[in-house]
């Protein structure tokens, strides 16, 4: 998430009344997980175990609960909870404004798209040409949809992300302030929900075709021409490069990569990357023909 006028580290201090270490004037351009940011961001660590992969990271600014020693080039920002102060930050910056319409009035819609009844359609989002929304679609503030693109009935683009720390009193909630970008020539199906990243775009790239009763968690980015069949679970920080295709209720956990072309057949339970160009099948999911081996060797096992 960038911010729209680069600001100071002092002055970011001073919204989350923190102390810093580094020049008051260090320019800071925006706020980032970890495996988006970019030099001008902030990230956050609060656990020993990451501070090294924070403070190594392309972040230029480091929002941390323990002053060490600043890398060259950077800056720290130490808090007592910078995941408490993390979320101060996408609150100052991107700020939930409520809905005094059902079509925003600072929604921008493309030549010949339809709306049909009953779509809510967001602050700042913008709809590119020869769209068709169906009724009763639900589009968050600033999501952003390319042209040629078709949404079924009941589909949700922009929910929170699924991200909660937790702590003795329940669980806290790290705020959402990312979106979800929808390429050219993308088709969802009916009740499909697609959720914003937490401070980057979730994206689903050009020609992807998703059935219905798809469910796709924050940060994820969906390659070209990817196919996603009804009923499949893809977690956050997930990668599908180009042209995979999901079968029905594939699951996916987080912060995994599927190579290009890799084809995942019905039921699969993907647990780690896997390169691209092979078919899968299973839970964990492996290679097919390992999968059928491993079959008629339980089938034989059972019959003795």
């Amino acid at each position: 998430m960038k911010f729209k006028e680069i600001q100071t580290l002092e002055k970011i201090a001073s919204i989350i009344e923190a102390s810093f270490v580094g020049d008051a004037t260090f320019p800071v351009h925006g706020m980032n997980e970890i495996h988006v940011v970019e030099p001008g961001d902030i990230v956050f660590v609060d656990h020993p175990k990451y501070y090294d992969k924070a403070l190594n990271s392309a972040a230029t600014i480091v929002l941390i609960n323990k002053e060490v020693d600043c890398p060259e080039g950077k800056a720290l920002l130490i808090s007592e909870d910078p995941f408490r102060d993390f979320n101060k930050l996408t609150k100052h910056f991107n700020p939930f404004i409520a809905a005094s319409a059902a079509v925003s009035e600072s929604a921008e819609i493309g030549e010949n798209t339809v709306i049909q009844p009953n779509v809510f359609i967001g602050n700042n989002v913008k709809i590119g040409k020869n769209c068709l929304i169906h009724p009763n679609v639900t589009i968050y503030d600033d999501t952003i949809i390319g042209d040629n693109v078709t949404i079924h009935a009941g589909t949700v683009l922009g929910g929170d992300a699924f991200y909660y720390k937790n702590r003795p009193t329940g669980f806290d909630k790290l705020i959402s302030g990312g979106n979800v970008v929808i390429e050219d020539n993308v088709d969802i199906g009916a009740t499909c929900t697609i959720d914003k990243g937490v401070t980057a775009s979730t994206t689903i790239k050009e020609g992807t075709k998703i059935d219905n009763q798809v469910q796709i968690g924050h940060d994820t980015i969906i390659g070209k021409k990817c196919l996603i069949a009804s009923q499949c679970g893809i977690a956050g920080c997930t990668v599908l490069e180009d042209e995979v295709i999901l079968w029905g209720q594939v699951g996916v956990v987080s912060g995994i990569r599927i190579g290009k072309g890799a084809v995942l057949l019905a039921q699969a339970g993907v647990s780690k990357s896997l390169k691209g160009g092979l078919v899968y099948n299973g839970t964990p999911a492996r290679e097919s023909r390992q999968y059928l081996k491993e079959q008629v060797v339980v089938k034989q096992l059972v019959k003795k």
